[in-house]
């Protein structure tokens, strides 16, 4: 008599928990980065001997912050922790495998095959445990991803004003394309940017120390920046008064300036968000502010060169993807770069540290500018002007 499907299905889970023991075990027993490690240097995919700067250029992370990473989504306690894997030819994957399949994929931006050349694992395992590892930290590491609260405001708002001298500024805001290349039956014009590329936006407000802070995506790559931030959360809490409500810095002169952001000319001018000045002959003050205001929101352009430069499967032009799971993967892509800040990850050396993050890309400028702000501008632009002199 055949066995029966119940049956069955037990002994491929009594299998799949063997195999799990084994795994467990024997993680601490071998380095499973020392085989690999060889392989890499032997066919010329890295191209040093040290191993700390072999393990970085291949992950874009040091051995000490994958671990840290590593700890994050093997807990217990995550609703979605990754497991052992036995692949159809036999072979355990443990979970530190899988994370290093995923950062493999997230930081070179290679193909699925040519990852899974790496590990010897097929492209459906790639697909797979990447996709595994990406819901594993959108909720094991969002602590990594958030608004400041008022102490780490205060340290903000300091670092800021030691950049360019601009005072209570609390971030710089900017915008990136994530380029794609999209099925014909899903090339609606909406993806279609102003550089003719299909693509999708991501929205970020960033701290000095280039820690994101906040983030939108997912919007198609032909809307404008002001509609973008109009439609954005932190937009209708800053309207509220939930964000940007923090103290005021009483000035000389008895000037009081709020809290707010700094933004290129695409964003409106707002009280919560302050913009450079527009147009010709302008006077030597506000060319002055001009001047300190690129300085101080150059932050946020870097932060997302450095973003692209190290988790490459967002940068160049990503091979027809999945448009409702690529913002997760963005997402998660921010959080391994506070990661790699948070831990103290020192930039690896063919990252550019250049400001350029969407190249051929024209600047967009808005027109709207709300009263009360072009007020406190020209007030801002009068006390930076004095505090030259």
């Amino acid at each position: 008599m055949a066995p029966s499907r119940r049956a069955s299905k037990k002994r491929k889970r009594e299998k799949n928990m063997e195999a799990e023991g084994v795994a467990e075990a024997s993680m601490d027993e071998s380095d499973w980065w020392h085989e690999l490690s060889q392989r890499l240097f032997t066919t010329g995919v890295v191209h040093t001997d040290n191993e700390e700067e072999k393990f970085k250029s291949f992950f874009r992370v040091s051995r000490k912050t994958f671990d840290y990473i590593y700890s994050l989504v093997k807990s217990d306690s995550s609703s979605r922790p990754l497991s052992v894997i036995v692949t159809v030819e036999g072979r355990v994957l443990t979970v530190e495998n899988q994370v290093a399949i995923a950062l493999r994929r997230l930081a070179s931006g290679e193909s699925q095959h040519n990852v899974g050349e790496s590990f010897d694992v097929g492209q459906s395992i790639v697909s797979q445990v990447t996709w595994k590892f990406v819901e594993a930290m959108e909720e094991r590491g969002i602590h990594h991803l958030k608004w400041p609260d008022v102490n780490e405001m205060k340290e903000i708002k300091s670092k800021f004003e030691m950049i360019q001298g601009l005072p209570n500024c609390c971030g710089a805001i900017d915008t990136t394309h994530i380029v794609m290349r999209l099925p014909s039956v899903e090339a609606s014009n909406i993806w279609h940017d102003s550089k003719e590329n299909y693509s999708m936006i991501l929205q970020a407000i960033v701290d000095p120390e280039m820690r994101f802070r906040d983030i939108l995506t997912g919007w198609p790559g032909s809307v404008n920046d002001h509609c973008i931030l109009k439609n954005s959360g932190f937009f209708r809490q800053c309207q509220c008064g939930q964000k940007l409500n923090g103290s005021v810095k009483e000035l000389e002169d008895g000037f009081e300036i709020r809290e707010y952001i700094v933004g290129d000319g695409g964003y409106p001018l707002l009280p919560w968000l302050l913009t450079p000045y527009n147009g010709k002959n302008l006077s030597p003050s506000t060319i002055d502010f001009n001047t300190k205001h690129h300085g101080t929101r150059l932050v946020a352009e870097r932060a997302l060169a450095r973003l692209k430069g190290t988790w490459r499967i967002i940068d160049g032009v990503m091979w027809r993807p999945d448009k409702h799971k690529l913002p997760r993967i963005i997402l998660v892509c921010c959080m391994l770069h506070n990661i790699i800040i948070d831990r103290g990850d020192e930039l690896y050396g063919d990252v550019p540290l250049s400001h350029r993050h969407d190249s051929g890309y024209k600047q967009q400028f808005c027109q709207f500018a709300d009263a009360n702000a072009e007020t406190l501008r020209e007030q801002l632009s009068n006390y930076l002007s004095q505090k030259a002199t």
